[in-house]
């Protein structure tokens, strides 16, 4: 299983690049902070932005956040797995790095089953940030993740070329979304899986 030994790499705590149905994600355990720290020590980060992550499904989110609204679990259902994050409150004893302060994180069920896989494997939340330095373009292939990281990550997962747009970011207000970054999922279509629910 090409999976196994970025798997293992997350156990013990290291960086694995890896396709989503996007582009290219940067993979770390997001329970663990040595291993969050490394990512934002290898990637860099903006500061104030948060570190979406995946998810197997609606119970894993429970173990990383406060409260999945019954909009939420609406748009959850329909849209995962798929390019949809959906920023949700965040328990407080998370790597401060991924909340970035803003008492929320974004999280997201991969389609693609390489992605999916590794969450699967590790059996808990997989960091997804996209792997390139800020400000670079993201990895469409993993010679350009190898190019940016070289061996600063431990494993690369290769999925050849990826030719996805980044996810659709969403909140949830009440019975209400805000899409905080326009992507495949429009918010005409997230507005009408509310209705429709």
């Amino acid at each position: 299983m090409q999976t196994a030994g970025a798997v293992a790499a997350l156990a013990a705590g290291r960086l694995v690049v890896f396709p989503t149905e996007s582009v290219y994600g940067l993979g770390a355990d997001a329970r663990s902070a040595d291993a969050v720290d490394r990512l934002v020590s290898v990637r860099g980060r903006e500061a104030g932005k948060p570190i979406l992550v995946l998810i197997r499904d609606l119970a894993m989110a429970a173990t990383i956040t406060t409260d999945v609204s019954e909009a939420a679990r609406r748009l959850a259902t329909r849209f995962w797995p798929g390019p949809l994050t959906l920023v949700l409150p965040a328990r407080d004893d998370l790597p401060p790095p991924l909340t970035a302060g803003t008492g929320t994180i974004g999280v997201r069920v991969s389609s693609h089953p390489l992605a999916a896989a590794l969450v699967n494997g590790l059996g808990g939340p997989v960091t997804a940030p996209s792997a390139n330095p800020p400000g670079a373009a993201p990895s469409s292939d993993i010679a350009t993740a190898r190019a940016y990281f070289g061996d600063a990550v431990d494993t690369y997962v290769d999925g050849g070329m990826l030719f996805g747009d980044a996810s659709t970011v969403a909140v949830v207000e009440g019975d209400r979304v805000r899409v905080l970054r326009a992507g495949p999922v429009t918010e005409a279509a997230l507005q009408q899986a509310l209705i429709d629910a």
